[in-house]
């Protein structure tokens, strides 16, 4: 019998391992257009523009990540502002005073945080790339740090919001627990605690997973990636090109590229969740009910004035 393009797999055959990232993951369960919109169209839709706190996260991170990256007699709260400053990440502020403004505090934070550490208790990893895999699903990701502490791997996240973090944070962390599996698969070494480092009020929150714990986190996550796996399947059979066309995205900075028209019955599988969340999203142009659920946000709306 011979195949057929796009279709599903037959009842009883295998299925092809989800490669995914907890990231993915977290979109699939918060939102399933945004979903579709980051990992399935493309070209992917026009996003919006540059949020000013994730221009800070992401400067701070890449740091703290430099800073562990220096010889030891440079490891001092100075380096750390030196390389946050040579790094910093000018998008989304308001204007070049604003810019300043935040960079200052940031050097503020990388500088009080690292003053904290010891500079010769060095990570097994700095923006470590961990990944594990079961019979439904390959998942990898990147840990911000990964701590050796007596015979035990430590999963460290750093967080730099503006909203105080609690135990159930940490807890209920999907990446996290995913984290500690997949280290602790690669380095042989058992890995239980994960935490939350926030920078803004110098506060860790941890959390101390069982092997119980951790593997109703694993089967979580297989569940959502038989969901996620099925759309995507039924996703890419409507709306596979006929063969020798392409669809290309405009040329032009400031041309717009909107969703594909799919089916009806396809696009009920990414069926938006509306909520406050929607003033951030990055497709929101794309999105009337999530247009309808909060105001339009300013880029530097997120940071805390």
């Amino acid at each position: 019998m011979s195949s057929v393009a796009g279709q599903l797999p037959l009842e009883g055959m295998p299925r092809r391992l989800y490669s995914c990232t907890p990231s993915r993951l977290n979109t699939w369960l918060d939102c399933r257009r945004r979903y579709r919109f980051t990992y399935l169209d493309r070209p992917q839709p026009s996003k919006g523009p540059a949020w000013a706190h994730n221009s800070v996260g992401a400067s701070v991170h890449n740091a703290l990540a430099g800073w562990w990256r220096e010889p030891y007699e440079r490891r001092t709260p100075l380096t750390a502002s030196i390389l946050l400053t040579n790094g910093w990440i000018n998008e989304g502020f308001k204007d070049v005073e604003q810019s300043g403004r935040w960079l200052g505090r940031a050097c503020d934070l990388v500088s009080g945080y690292v003053a904290t550490l010891d500079p010769t208790d060095d990570p097994v990893g700095v923006e470590r790339t961990v990944a594990t895999r079961t019979k439904v699903i390959a998942v990898s990701g990147r840990i911000d740090r990964l701590d050796r502490r007596g015979d035990e791997l430590v999963v460290v996240d750093y967080k730099t919001g503006r909203r105080p973090l609690t135990q159930d944070d940490a807890r209920s962390s999907l990446a996290l627990a995913i984290y500690a599996i997949a280290a602790s698969t690669m380095m042989r070494t058992p890995c239980h605690q994960v935490e939350l480092h926030h920078l803004p009020t110098g506060e860790i929150v941890e959390w101390r997973h069982t092997d119980e714990s951790l593997a109703r986190h694993l089967h979580r996550a297989e569940d959502l990636a038989s969901e996620a796996a099925e759309a995507d399947e039924r996703y890419r059979a409507a709306v596979q090109a006929p063969p020798g066309t392409t669809r290309r995205a405009p040329q032009g900075r400031r041309e717009t590229v909107g969703p594909p028209e799919v089916p009806a019955e396809v696009d009920a599988l990414f069926a938006p969740s509306p909520g406050p969340i929607c003033s951030w999203c990055d497709f929101r142009r794309h999105c009337p009910e999530g247009q309808a659920a909060g105001p339009d946000r300013q880029p530097w709306d997120g940071l805390a004035e």
